[in-house]
């Protein structure tokens, strides 16, 4: 009786005929809607580039946080040092 506790989830019967529905599903929505996401990809990718530059910079705070203003070789750059 316990033996069937501590099987996977998805070696199950009902598991295994969902995981075949939502492939068969998957693959007939990727091919009848395949123009429609043709058409959309310009404009995701237009879409892509301010998400991108908006998340690429979000833990800097513009660049300036953490940087040693020193010089090519090391040094501070100062006159004299």
């Amino acid at each position: 009786m316990n033996a069937n506790k501590n099987t996977p989830w998805w070696r199950s019967r009902s598991s295994l005929v969902l995981i075949g529905f939502l492939v068969v599903a998957g693959f007939f929505l990727i091919s009848e809607h395949r123009a429609h996401f043709f058409g959309a990809l310009p404009y995701l990718l237009i879409l892509a580039c301010p998400l991108m530059h908006f998340f690429h910079h979000h833990g800097n705070q513009g660049g300036q946080r953490g940087h040693d203003h020193s010089g090519v070789d090391g040094t501070s750059g100062k006159a004299g040092s």
